[in-house]
């Protein structure tokens, strides 16, 4: 009977101590991202627990300073009517102002040494801590955290992430914004090919989007090429675990690019090129920037080669906080639906890509290929808004199709154009007015509980994104669509704009936006047709919104006409 009450006893200690370590967890800690989406995306699959000693790579983002005040620097050198137009801060001076508090790093710091990190290394602006962990330190470091091995993804890649919510010290949560690498999957390809039109007689026709088809569209002359004697380049990124084939791109300007100048390859690659199969949309987007920003010293960010623990769109965003000369156009075509992100994470990229614009980089990211999105929130359909396109520090590239499929007419919408109005981010206020003006003059507006009238609203411009011919793997390929497409197009056309401004002694365009919305879309065609594709269900039917005269969430301001948006953007 002692025995027996003995034994009751230790397992009434054992219960109390769990109790107490669950409520000191509980008081002394807390989880930077409680609203992080942790549900594994389509298409992955868990291969089971990591081996306790295998290394990780972690990414810590250590809370910046003058946040507000690098905001402001923004506006300043990006509104043409200020003094500081132009007068772009250099990464020093970003360094300067955002940098942690020496408690902040010598905080972090101090706890990661502590847990056994290893290699730790940082970036310029001193925001970002990258640390080698084996998996054991890491969940003892990383309370909760509980690193699984996936596979997934088109290439069958292996990630390593933790399924399970981490947390941190409560000591820790004026100094560490995230942590990088448990949670967030790399996106999948949302690149289509589509069945080929049906037409009667070919007498006049193109049969697919190839460069000549865009210089044609977009009144590019042959005489519209980098001039070769500038310091203008322009970069492609891409985390999608592709690459693209010197061979490919020399393959497509062979069979496309006989009528302009070009480059006959890459400047410069940042990043380890894989090997193997190229992919579509890797190769889609070397092509098409360096054919229509034709004869520009042109980079490419490649995600192959990470370390399985690393989220390549983070690894990019390090990369920018760590070189200080960079290209002036950076085309990207990825996303992730706004409601996947945490708040903690969202909000810190968002200061990431402030960073980039204050610099003057002009950052351009696809819409999206889901027109308004669709989700379903407490039982009732909602669009669902897609980051970093609705960012207020990028410029946003949405996608159109031609009137005629077949000729080279005016552009009506993409359906799957990417577009809407963002449920985190407030309208910035260089586009409340043309936002006020569609909302009160479109006839076809969806139900008022489906968007957030009075969030940052995209996209700004768009460009062709139906019906492309690609280079891969030695093969042409037709009828690829995507907003994939239409931003390295815009990218391109841009880079050229750039060309010109600095052959003439003016700074590169910067971060865009204000600009473009003071100036009310001049320079751009406007598309004035078609609706994107949204919800189905009764209420609203597929229709997302649609376009009309000037601003709208479909296809922005519209799309390029270059030798008019030269003259509107040259000066000053």
């Amino acid at each position: 009977m002692t025995a027996d009450l003995q034994k009751g006893r230790m397992r009434l200690r054992t219960c109390l101590l769990g109790l107490l370590a669950l409520f000191v967890a509980g008081k002394c800690s807390y989880s930077p991202e409680p609203d992080q989406q942790r549900t594994l995306p389509p298409g992955w699959v868990s291969l089971g627990r990591v081996d306790s000693e295998e290394e990780l790579s972690l990414t810590f983002a250590l809370r910046q300073q003058n946040v507000e005040r690098l905001s402001e620097l923004v506006q300043a050198v990006s509104d043409p009517g200020s003094p500081r137009y132009g007068k772009y801060l250099t990464l020093e001076d970003v360094a300067e102002l955002v940098r942690p508090s020496p408690l902040t790093f010598r905080t972090v710091q101090k706890w990661l040494l502590a847990a056994g990190a290893r290699n730790c290394h940082s970036v310029t602006t001193q925001d970002f801590l990258t640390c080698w962990l084996s998996v054991r330190q890491a969940e003892l470091l990383l309370s909760g955290a509980e690193f699984h091995r996936y596979v997934g993804g088109p290439a069958e890649i292996h990630v390593i992430r933790s399924p399970r919510p981490y947390h941190l010290p409560k000591a820790l949560a004026p100094h560490v914004d995230f942590v990088g690498g448990l949670h967030r999957f790399p996106p999948t390809s949302s690149l289509r090919q589509r069945p080929e039109p049906q037409v009667s007689g070919t007498v006049g026709l193109h049969l697919g989007v190839t460069p000549s088809v865009i210089r044609q569209r977009y009144n590019l002359t042959a005489q519209d090429v980098g001039s070769g004697t500038t310091n203008n380049s322009q970069a492609c990124a891409q985390f999608l675990e592709q690459y693209f084939h010197d061979s490919d791109l020399a393959e497509f300007m062979r069979l496309f690019g006989g009528k302009f100048a070009h480059q006959a390859s890459v400047a410069r690659v940042v990043g380890q090129q894989g090997r193997g199969r190229a992919g579509i949309e890797a190769s889609l987007d070397v092509e098409y920037l360096m054919s229509a920003g034709a004869n520009i010293s042109t980079w490419v960010y490649s995600s192959p080669g990470r370390h399985e623990s690393q989220e390549p769109f983070l690894q990019w965003l390090l990369l920018l906080s760590n070189e200080s000369a960079l290209p002036h156009v950076h085309t990207v075509s990825y996303g992730d639906d706004e409601d996947s992100l945490s708040s903690a994470y969202i909000q810190r990229v968002n200061t990431e890509l402030m960073k980039a614009a204050a610099r003057g980089l002009t950052l351009l990211f696809a819409s999206g290929d889901s027109g308004a999105g669709c989700w379903s929130v407490s039982g009732r359909h909602q669009f669902r808004p897609s980051f970093p396109a609705s960012s207020p520090y990028v410029t946003t590239v949405g996608g159109t199709s031609f009137q005629n499929p077949f000729r080279v007419t005016n552009e009506i919408v993409d359906y799957i154009s990417g577009g809407g109005f963002s449920n985190v981010f407030p309208q910035p206020s260089y586009q409340e007015e043309a936002v006020a003006q569609f909302l009160s003059s479109s006839p076809h507006l969806p139900p008022s509980s489906y968007f957030n009238a009075s969030g940052r609203a995209y996209p700004d411009v768009a460009a062709l994104s139906d019906g492309y011919w690609v280079v891969s793997n030695s093969v042409p390929i037709p009828w690829v669509s995507g907003t994939s497409a239409s931003t390295p197009v815009f990218g391109g056309v841009l880079s050229l704009i750039n060309e010109h401004r600095l052959l003439s002694g003016r700074p590169p365009l910067g971060f865009l936006n204000p600009r473009l919305y003071q100036q009310r879309g001049a320079g751009l065609f406007d598309v004035t047709h078609g609706c994107h594709e949204s919800c189905l269900n009764e209420e609203v039917q597929g229709q997302g919104f649609c376009s009309g005269p000037g601003w709208d969430p479909v296809t922005g301001w519209g799309t390029p006409n270059f030798p008019a948006l030269l003259k509107t953007l040259i000066n000053p």
